[in-house]
């Protein structure tokens, strides 16, 4: 082979699919209740390898103070709380290689269900932060907030903490946070129940009548008028889960700040911890007097013939 020019990969390939085995010892259909997966995703030497490790309970994964120290993603079977759960630790290449890092995050979240976010509370909440956070939320996957070296903390830095909390993930206050030290492994056994509590959102879906009626006690909170006519839900319904998207169907366009405020009481009657949720819209406008007419006769035609 070259691994260069690519002379031979071909032929490797065939004698590598000759021997591989058709089902993995490990992983199992999804059908058959095979082990959920995890993207471990944050910024470079936050902690992720040192956190996979202490719940692996063994050195699975290069640890070093030098960011960047781990180059390949890594995936393990990991049982905690009883149950088997696949890890892809998405570890970033060494410095200057951050276009690549991103492309591998992507790439596990796109292998997973649920990410959980590692932040270290010892340094201020960065832009990187932010915006590792709004990619597991454009993946449409599951999130944990996990919070790093806790147990270091002093009063003035937690109050600061809080405080750009607020500022910075606000947009996140759905996302289950954990308090932990990757290093001793203090409260590590939290990760489970808010993993589970995030998956088991993600899954949700909401029977149609519920919905409905909850979008008709929205009918006491009407939308504000926009150039004298008021845009109505007619009906709703969810299209699908992994993550929860839901369609409502309008008699007009419904503003950003109105569908914030239905998502939002969404939240508080269904919960959905844990999930981004969607909301779009199929706007139905009412037809004029004329009109309705018009298709009444067209209708009355089609039937004599």
């Amino acid at each position: 082979v070259s691994g260069l020019h690519g002379r031979g990969l071909a032929d490797a390939l065939d004698e590598i699919l000759e021997v591989m085995p058709e089902h993995s010892q490990f992983a199992q259909p999804e059908a058959l209740g095979g082990p959920r997966r995890v993207a471990l995703v944050g910024r470079p030497n936050v902690g992720k390898s040192s956190l996979l490790n202490k719940l692996a309970g063994s050195e699975r994964a290069v640890v070093n103070d030098l960011a960047g120290t781990t180059r390949d993603p890594i995936d393990e079977i990991i049982e905690l709380g009883g149950y088997p759960w696949r890890f892809v630790d998405t570890a970033h290449m060494a410095k200057g290689a951050e276009f690549y890092s991103s492309l591998r995050t992507q790439t596990a979240l796109e292998r997973s269900e649920v990410a959980v976010v590692l932040l270290d509370v010892s340094e201020p909440i960065s832009e990187q932060d932010v915006r590792i956070v709004q990619t597991v939320i454009d993946s449409g996957r599951a999130m944990v907030l996990a919070f790093n070296k806790w147990d270091t903390l002093d009063e003035d830095r937690r109050e600061m903490l809080e405080r750009e909390i607020e500022r910075d993930l606000a947009h996140v206050k759905w996302a289950p946070r954990v308090n932990i030290s990757a290093k001793t492994g203090w409260h590590k056994d939290k990760l489970v129940p808010a993993l589970e509590h995030s998956l088991e959102s993600w899954d949700s879906r909401i029977p149609t009548g519920r919905l409905n009626a909850f979008l008709g006690e929205m009918a006491a909170h009407p939308h504000p008028l926009r150039g004298g006519k008021q845009p109505r839900i007619l009906f709703g319904t969810q299209v699908s889960s992994r993550p929860p998207k839901f369609v409502l169907f309008t008699t007009g366009f419904l503003d950003p700040g109105y569908r914030r405020f239905i998502m939002r009481r969404l939240r508080e009657t269904f919960d959905f911890t844990g999930t981004p949720i969607e909301i779009s819209m199929r706007v139905r406008e009412r037809r004029t007097l004329g009109e309705r007419q018009s298709a009444k006769a067209k209708k009355g035609k089609g039937g004599r013939r």
